[in-house]
């Protein structure tokens, strides 16, 4: 099956937004999820089924968010077990999470409880006391086209939302990109609201040798430059070596 994809109008544009806001988005859950099928599908509108799951990036994509100039910085993660001081890291790194099960695993499902209270407990301890409300987060079911394989039901969806108190989206990535924009601009919202909200000692900015080891794809420019389509294996191109 290919999975070629042409670049959106918005990746062929050149420039950047000087005053844009930048805001840190951590999409977690375990493998074959759909995670990097989200993040690629907002950034090109593009869907695209085969891509490596060890594979871990940051991508930075300049949008246009209710008139205003945001530059998103999305870290895919593999949703692979590795070194809990890794995890700490990436955890720390982000400013709203998505949290992401499919609704044919219900492995996937069982394992969301376990991120959202890991996502809390790390930011607790991590110097949010200025901050005392949680991060921002969002469950996305995906993978509601997939109705004869479900096996996770809209309603226990409901139930662990309602449990946890984080709202939950239930999309299919591969069928509409409208909902899956929506899924980042309402995260977006919701960082935003607690960054305006909580005092100037929150927003604390550490560096991370460890982030800095995971590869950089800046969708607006280093993909535009090229000018051409791209499939998922020549998108891994431009990663670093």
């Amino acid at each position: 099956m290919s999975s070629n994809f042409g670049l959106s109008r918005s990746l062929r544009r050149t420039g950047s937004f000087p005053s844009a806001r930048t805001v840190k988005m951590v999409i977690l859950g375990q493998s074959a999820v759909g995670k990097t099928a989200l993040a690629v599908r907002f950034i090109t509108k593009r869907f695209i089924g085969e891509y490596d799951p060890t594979l871990e990036t940051i991508y930075r994509h300049e949008a246009t968010v209710g008139g205003e100039a945001v530059v998103f910085e999305i870290l895919d993660t593999a949703g692979q077990e590795e070194d809990a001081l890794m995890v700490e890291e990436k955890i720390k790194w982000g400013d709203g999470f998505i949290i992401v099960y499919s609704v044919t695993d219900r492995c996937s499902f069982d394992e969301v409880m376990r991120l959202c209270f890991l996502v809390n407990h790390i930011h607790a301890a991590g110097g949010r006391r200025s901050c005392p409300e949680p991060p921002p987060m969002l469950i996305v079911a995906n993978k509601k086209d997939l109705e004869f394989d479900r096996m996770v039901s809209t309603e226990d969806g409901e139930g662990l939302s309602r449990g946890l108190k984080v709202p939950l989206h239930e999309v299919s990535v591969r069928d509409g990109w409208e909902e899956t924009a929506g899924v980042f601009h309402t995260l977006y919202t919701d960082v935003v609201q607690q960054m305006d909200s909580s005092p100037p000692s929150f927003r604390r900015r550490t560096v991370s040798r460890l982030m800095d080891k995971i590869p950089r794809i800046h969708s607006n420019s280093a993909l535009a430059s090229t000018g051409r389509s791209f499939s998922f294996s020549s998108f891994r191109d431009l990663l670093p070596d």
